[in-house]
């Protein structure tokens, strides 16, 4: 009862933000919403017995992508008359879109069958005295373990490209040379000026108003 208790809350508050992100006039109430859609994902995931997942969808999506996606909105200059006139404009194209994923959900679940039966889900074999973070970390890293390095070196690279594609080198702009500045001296480095003694004479070129006056 409990379970089915807790299963309930979170799937009624995680479609209702869900809906409030779409619906939602302020984008940044938009991503307090998403933020909100995430934390009710991860207790769905908690009484699935996927821990991993659900601190993985805390962790990355709301510490870093919600997050940082909310930095941007409050930041950005957002033009909120521009974007509802452009929501109005790609809305038909955007109902043909929904209503061809509504007609596939639904002759899926026509033909295959839907059932909230917990026995007829088929589960992967976990070893034995292991939780399931550790079950999953002993396959990623002994089965497929070159499959995962391989994504890594993927985003790797996609990281490395999209800084060298956006990188410009824009003229007149002073840019530290670290090799310059470990090959200075003191003779390049510091200018001694010696000063007579009794203060510095001002040239009048130089001097304020009130002394040239004066």
């Amino acid at each position: 009862m409990v379970t089915a208790f807790f299963f309930y809350l979170f799937s009624t508050l995680a479609i209702a933000s869900g809906a409030c992100v779409v619906l939602a006039k302020n984008p940044v109430h938009a991503v307090l919403y998403l933020i909100l859609t995430f934390f009710n994902a991860a207790g769905l995931f908690v009484l699935l017995n996927a821990e991993f997942l659900a601190m993985l969808l805390i962790v990355v999506y709301v510490g870093a992508v919600a997050v940082l996606f909310l930095f941007v909105v409050m930041m950005l200059d957002v033009d909120f008359d521009e974007l509802k006139a452009g929501f109005i404009k790609n809305a038909p194209i955007g109902a043909l879109v929904g209503g061809i994923v509504l007609a596939e959900l639904v002759a899926l679940f026509a033909f295959q069958g839907l059932t909230f039966a917990p026995g007829k889900i088929a589960a992967a074999a976990m070893p034995s005295g292991l939780s399931n973070t550790e079950a999953l970390g002993h396959i990623i890293y002994t089965k497929y373990v070159f499959f995962f390095q391989t994504s890594g070196m993927i985003l790797l690279v996609a990281m490395i490209g999209a800084i060298v594609l956006t990188l410009r080198h824009r003229q007149n702009v002073k840019r530290q040379s670290i090799s310059e500045q470990n090959a200075r001296s003191p003779a390049t480095a510091m200018e001694v000026i010696k000063l007579p003694s009794g203060g510095y004479n001002v040239p009048a070129a130089v001097k304020p108003k009130t002394e040239a006056a004066e």
